[in-house]
């Protein structure tokens, strides 16, 4: 009865690494720069199904599928960009968390620019209102009213 029990546990113990470890992605690397790249790559790149999760933490069958893509490339000698370029034309340029510099971004990276500049615009006339408003010399009406009330209250 002991041995069946003992048997029991050890075959749960099996079942339950198998599944833990089913999780995990081990890839060999023969060069250090090149795992290097692998992470970095992987980091780069957004999983098309996840909502904003790098394909390196996701655990979608796609980011799986993408990540041993990208591990494929790297052992076929292609560089970062060709890998990239290659991702971006199966996937889309969603996949990429800093879109590129093109025709059709150019709104998205200008933006934030061109509001910078138009509230450091706003604030360079504001101030230049103020002390223009400031500077103005008093009408003679305007002095004689003055006077009269600081005369008033000296009187009092």
């Amino acid at each position: 009865m002991a041995l069946m029990r003992t048997m029991a546990a050890l075959l749960l113990l099996v079942i339950a690494f198998g599944a833990a470890a089913g999780g995990i992605e081990l890839r060999e690397f023969d060069d250090p720069v090149m795992e290097k790249r692998y992470h970095d790559l992987t980091a780069s790149m957004r999983c098309p199904l996840c909502e904003n999760q790098a394909i390196n933490d996701s655990d979608a069958p796609i980011s799986a599928d993408m990540r041993e893509r990208v591990y494929q490339l790297l052992q076929e000698g292609q560089s970062d960009i060709e890998i990239i370029n290659h991702m971006v034309q199966r996937f889309g340029e969603y996949i990429l968390y800093n879109p590129r510099l093109e025709s059709r971004t150019y709104l998205l990276w200008g933006l934030p620019i061109a509001l910078v500049l138009l509230g450091a615009m706003v604030v360079v006339l504001m101030i230049r209102a103020r002390r223009n408003a400031s500077a103005k010399a008093l009408s003679a009406e305007e002095r004689q009213r003055i006077d009269a009330l600081t005369n008033r209250k000296r009187s009092s």
